[in-house]
């Protein structure tokens, strides 16, 4: 199985900023396309951001479009999550796996999912 291991994740009042990190573990992240999935109490696992491995192509679900940014650092072997206007409704664990990059690249993983990341947003 790809490893990928997720951080970043805190504790953040309403409009706060946090950047996510998943990182690589036993293979190049360059050849990988790299989602980004949450799960909020009571919900199912979405997906909500992915990056394609060749050309940088990325894509948001409208609920954090214009928020959140997805990048990758491929000397670092890490794809980040960079979440601004947090708002209560983005809380959730969020986990990161290596996907298929397509119009249904959420159901196309190739990872494991990892432990996932907290992310809590609260006044």
């Amino acid at each position: 199985q790809l490893q990928l291991v997720e951080s970043g994740g805190d504790l953040v009042q309403p409009g706060g900023s946090l950047r996510l990190s998943c990182a690589a573990s036993g293979f190049s992240l360059v050849y990988h396309a790299i989602g980004w999935f949450r799960q909020a109490p009571g919900k199912e696992r979405e997906g909500i951001s992915a990056i394609s491995h060749s050309d940088g192509s990325t894509y948001y679900v409208d609920s954090v479009k214009d928020r959140f940014t997805i990048s990758r650092d491929n000397a670092n072997n890490t794809v980040y999550l960079q979440m601004n206007d947090l708002k209560p409704e983005d809380t959730a664990v969020y986990y990161c796996a290596a996907v298929l990059f397509g119009p249904k690249w959420y159901n196309l993983r190739l990872s494991s999912w990892g432990q996932g990341t907290q992310v809590t947003v609260s006044s």
